[in-house]
């Protein structure tokens, strides 16, 4: 079981990844707010990721970041800036999935995306070094 764990971490991982070149594709097309929702999601797949290797789940995103929060940025296992990469790209995805008119800019799809990428670094060099 334990072996498994580290191979979904791996897994969700690389679901991050997907999420994070998704993202790049949608910004080089001017696609601002799907870049910004693509962006949000491999932020929220490596928490999965990381949450993995604890073997928990959820099947909402609340119960993702509530225990991702507690388990590895409140016992400062993982720095805690993190949560605002968190908050910041949670509240972008969710302005451009449901606010109807909300204009997405290049600047912020950018700054999400980069933002995004030093989450799923952080979080790939702390899968790594985990010996489960």
């Amino acid at each position: 079981m334990e072996g498994s764990l580290k191979e979904l971490a791996a897994y969700r991982l690389e679901r991050a990844k997907e999420m994070l070149s998704a993202s790049e594709n949608n910004l080089r097309i001017g696609e601002y707010k799907t870049s910004l929702n693509r962006a949000y999601y491999a932020v929220f797949h490596a928490m999965r990721s990381a949450n993995a290797l604890k073997g928990f789940d959820s099947s909402k995103h609340s119960g993702v970041i509530a225990f991702f929060t507690k388990e590895y940025l409140k016992t400062e296992i993982l720095d805690r800036s993190l949560s605002l990469i968190i908050k910041d790209s949670s509240l972008c995805r969710e302005k451009s999935d449901y606010d109807d008119f909300y204009v997405a800019s290049r600047t912020e799809a950018e700054e999400q995306l980069e933002n995004a990428k030093n989450f799923v670094q952080k979080i790939e060099e702390y899968v790594i070094t985990m010996k489960i």
